[in-house]
């Protein structure tokens, strides 16, 4: 097949990293809002399904055209060359969304694609007759934004966030994917140590030292489009050898998680053991005020309660400021804070070097940055 046009999706506000990590896997780019897109081969969907730790899935671009009618969207999508892609016993559900267009009916748009993809099937395999949908499974969609309606194919399955090790979550968790991103954030280096004092199920200090080993997010999941026949075994087979290959094991790393409720402290624990990580990163229970270290040059990265529940916000506040002084001696190291709660720096006690909005789900945040101004030693 010739190049094929490949979307890196994402949330809003981690464009710019998912386009540092695909050209970082040796990808042109270009980054719009909630996408990467880029040309590449085969091999790419399984390279930037295993590899890319921010973005949310990797869709196949199949077709991009002007649609104000039923007929204009039937006919186009007809004509498009789904048999490169389908097989004749394809399941291909079709799911799709409508942003300020004309055609409205999301379930009309979904009904019309399907129905034209099954024509086009038909014609290209010489078939009469129903399609018997009983093969490798291909999730189609339409989305509509002012009348341009572009039709993909779901490479990924299940979310890339979902990394195969989280045995259990507790009460709201970190998405993988937006965990990575704040470690990225922060260009800490797997030679200085790292804390997270609000683990709760070890998000952070996971993703860190999947970072920090240099190994692939998702090299312990596997991937819908692996059961496609014109990828092929042989590019998965190459681009997991890859994975094998690159993976730092005795990369040493100094990384120490903690968290108030020991119930947490558990279940992050049984997180790490179940990536690997389980001598890897120490975990403690302790409340963020009682943190001291004599280390130097580290970066504290934490996803701290944002007092938004009713009761909450008197407790979270006066944290914060216990966190401000805890951390205040702390001047070679970097501290990386988020948060929706717009007086954190007042309460924190000092201004954030920087801040970067961005969406913890549905919430609003920012993500709060103390550099340190004290360079570390050049190594020998």
């Amino acid at each position: 097949m010739s190049k094929l046009t490949l979307i890196a999706t994402s949330a809003m506000g981690l464009e710019a990293i998912v386009g540092k990590e695909v050209k970082d896997l040796g990808y042109e780019c270009s980054i719009e809002n909630g996408k990467v897109t880029f040309e590449a081969d085969e091999l790419a969907i399984c390279r930037s399904n295993l590899w890319l730790r921010t973005a949310d899935r990797i869709k196949i671009k199949v077709g991009e055209f002007k649609a104000k009618t039923f007929d204009e969207l039937f006919e186009k999508t007809k004509a498009l060359n789904w048999g490169d892609f389908l097989p004749e016993n394809a399941e291909f559900p079709v799911i799709g969304k409508s942003v300020k267009s004309t055609l409205a009916s999301v379930p009309d748009c979904q009904g019309i694609v399907k129905k034209a993809i099954v024509e086009k099937l038909k014609s290209h395999y010489k078939k009469e007759g129903w399609l018997s949908e009983d093969g490798p499974f291909y999730r189609v969609e339409v989305a509509l934004l002012k009348d341009v309606a572009t039709i993909t194919i779901d490479a990924s399955g299940t979310g890339l966030h979902k990394r195969g090790f989280r045995i259990d979550q507790g009460g709201a968790p970190l998405k993988e994917t937006l965990a990575a991103a704040l470690v990225l954030l922060t260009r800490w280096t797997p030679d200085r140590p790292f804390v997270d004092p609000f683990c709760g199920s070890g998000t952070i200090p996971i993703e860190a030292a999947l970072i920090g080993q240099n190994i692939a997010p998702g090299f312990n999941r596997e991937f819908v489009s692996e059961a496609w026949d014109w990828i092929g075994k042989d590019k998965w087979d190459l681009a997991r050898q890859e994975v094998e290959d690159k993976a730092n094991y005795d990369q040493p790393l100094d990384i120490q998680a903690s968290d108030i409720d020991h119930r947490m402290v558990n279940i992050a624990q049984g997180n790490a053991e179940e990536a690997g990580f389980a001598d890897i990163i120490s975990f403690k229970q302790m409340q963020v005020k009682d943190f001291t270290t004599t280390k130097e040059f580290g970066v504290i990265v934490g996803n701290p309660p944002y007092g938004e529940r009713l009761g909450e916000k008197r407790e979270v506040e006066q944290m914060y400021k216990e966190m401000g002084q805890a951390f205040a001696a702390l001047d070679t190291w970097s501290i990386y804070m988020l948060t929706s709660h717009e007086g954190f720096e007042q309460l924190y006690g000092k201004p954030a070097t920087k801040k970067r909005k961005l969406f913890n789900g549905f919430i609003k945040t920012d993500f709060y940055q103390y550099w340190s101004n004290v360079r570390p030693p050049r190594k020998g």
